[in-house]
């Protein structure tokens, strides 16, 4: 673990630079669009942007939150997730030793983030991100351990398969589609990079908190139990913090048995 304000500060400001990109991937890849084409532009009016209206977090301050040609408003979400990928880099910084576990966690918790939104948004997961992590996963758990490549690849194929089966058979039971084929990448990806132990606290979490927000919706509306929710949003927040600190609690749970 490091402490140097210098580098942790470094680390924050590259971490907001990606998060403008974040940005790209969270509007463009629920929307069949390239990242990389054409360059960056107004939704509304799609004039192109001057390098100055792409500054992270300054530039949406400097414009008051609007387009500099139209004057159209741009979603506060921008900054948020410039800041939080700044954030979530930083604390990586000081958590994990400067390695190459640290380069995977900093970039599965940025995969995380741009899940957590195009499920929040558009209920997709795209499959640049989770196809995509889930190889990176298995390729760097040959390089860097934790997991190791057996953890990984068993979290591939346990994290995908008990996700599916269980979609199938609640989809069998209630007649309705209860997991889409994203949480199912998604959660492969997460057993990918995490391996299988934190795989399955992480589904243990998120299906904690999908069912605690299930139940204050059944508490407030009638049709509740047809309301679709997106879990891939609960499960990148219990993924990122299985991630930081899954393997201490997975110790303290497993020191009641030895």
């Amino acid at each position: 673990m490091t402490h140097d304000p210098v580098l942790v500060a470094l680390l924050g400001l590259l971490g907001l630079v990606v998060g403008s990109f974040l940005n790209v991937c969270i509007y463009r890849l629920p929307r069949d669009l390239s990242v990389s084409f054409p360059a960056s532009h107004c939704p509304s009016c799609e004039h192109p942007l001057r390098w100055y209206h792409n500054v992270p977090v300054v530039s949406w301050l400097a414009l008051g939150g609007r387009c500099a040609f139209c004057r159209a408003s741009i979603h506060w979400r921008y900054p948020v997730v410039e800041l939080l990928n700044a954030a979530l880099w930083m604390l990586h910084a000081v958590w994990f030793p400067w390695d190459g576990l640290l380069v995977v966690r900093v970039l599965f918790a940025s995969a995380l983030l741009v899940l957590f939104f195009t499920d929040l948004d558009c209920r997709i997961l795209p499959n640049e991100i989770t196809v995509g992590g889930t190889i990176a996963g298995l390729i760097a758990s040959f390089v860097v351990t934790p997991p190791g490549w057996v953890s990984s690849l068993l979290g591939v194929v346990l994290g995908g398969g008990v996700l599916w089966a269980t979609g199938a058979l609640y989809e069998r039971v209630r007649g309705v589609e209860g997991m889409g084929m994203g949480d199912v990448k998604m959660l492969a990806m997460i057993g990918a990079v995490l391996g299988w132990p934190l795989m399955i606290l992480t589904l243990i979490w998120s299906s904690m908190a999908g069912g605690l927000v299930g139940a204050v919706l059944l508490a407030f509306k009638a049709d509740a139990r047809t309301t679709a929710l997106p879990f891939g949003s609960f499960l990148a927040p219990a993924a990122l913090l299985a991630s930081l600190v899954g393997q201490p609690v997975l110790d303290w749970y497993l020191g009641f048995y030895r």
